[in-house]
């Protein structure tokens, strides 16, 4: 479609198993294993699911932070991964991760003014007699004060960098960001702050986001659609209203069921799925989910359901369906 910005094509992402004298592989760790969809311009797309079911690589793999093993990744036409060192770096800009945990991912011995302002140096977007002008202006856009430039990683609290991860993002005037769980570790009365942040500077910037979370009630205020992983598998894929309204997978009712109702003594059912989620190196056969799935069949253990659109920009991988 025109209207896309990004596309993913049957995507994978597999880590070898070595073992033996001479290292050679025995297997693969199937972080991402064959995820298809699309996003479109302005639109915030939900990527939900348990921990370790290949969100974040999946997003990293996007973003080329992580190589493919296979598929396609098309941003605006382009094909990211079949692009070299060079061609790449000019399209970095345009292309942001907000990673999960903030304080890692800076610097502790570099002031915020200047681990803001050093990719618009790195990539020549600004003179240097400008960078710091820039930085305050993103800095005051993301409710940080003027006088948290000259300040140190340790001296903010966890919403603060929180908001440095996504000034950052922003000050490149990028078009799509993946943001990573990014309220995840955060108070709730934070982050309710951080997500009008997100949403406030996709209305003024026109932004596009991927925004990946394993907290559905998070998702439910700032996606338009959502896609439900498991075991590095896309099992469902739906507009946000419908997803929320009639969930078709049975991983995606035990996940729904777990968000609690903003009505008093109102409760919803509660779905609680058996056992762990199986290794990514060894994942069951037939249906990922079978080994945990209460409605259970022959076929589910033996064939792979494919990932069909159902209804309009409905998709599902069910046997039951």
């Amino acid at each position: 479609m025109e209207n896309n910005l990004l596309e993913v094509h049957r995507l994978k992402k597999y880590y070898p198993i070595t073992g033996g004298l001479l290292g050679r592989t025995i297997g693969h760790v199937k972080a991402v294993d064959d995820v298809s969809f699309s996003i479109q311009k302005g639109e915030t797309f939900g990527l939900v699911g348990e921990s370790g079911s290949g969100k974040s690589t999946t997003g990293r793999t996007i973003l080329r932070l992580l190589e493919k093993t296979e598929g396609e990744v098309r941003f605006q036409g382009i094909d990211v991964h079949a692009l070299n060192r060079q061609e790449l770096r000019a399209l970095r800009p345009r292309m942001q991760y907000i990673f999960q945990d903030p304080y890692s991912s800076l610097n502790p011995r570099v002031r915020i003014g200047e681990a803001l302002g050093e990719a618009l140096l790195d990539h020549g977007l600004l003179p240097q007699a400008e960078v710091r002008e820039r930085v305050l202006e993103v800095m005051a856009l993301c409710g940080l004060a003027t006088y948290h430039v000259d300040r140190y990683p340790h001296e903010f609290s966890g919403g603060q960098r929180q908001r440095i991860g996504i000034a950052r993002a922003i000050m490149m005037n990028p078009d799509f960001i993946v943001a990573d769980e990014p309220v995840s570790a955060l108070d709730v009365s934070i982050q309710a702050q951080i997500i009008n942040l997100f949403a406030e500077l996709q209305e003024q910037r026109k932004l596009t986001y991927l925004f990946i979370s394993h907290d559905l009630s998070v998702v439910e205020h700032l996606c338009t659609r959502i896609g439900v992983m498991y075991l590095g598998s896309l099992l469902e894929l739906a507009p946000r209203d419908e997803l929320f309204l009639e969930p078709l997978h049975p991983y995606t009712k035990a996940l729904l069921s777990s968000v609690p109702l903003p009505i008093p003594k109102k409760k919803r059912e509660r779905i609680v799925l058996q056992g762990d989620m199986p290794s990514p190196a060894n994942p069951p056969t037939g249906c990922k989910f079978h080994t945990r799935c209460p409605y259970v069949k022959d076929i589910c253990r033996q064939e792979v359901p494919a990932f069909r659109e159902v209804s309009t920009d409905r998709f599902v991988a069910c046997h039951l369906v």
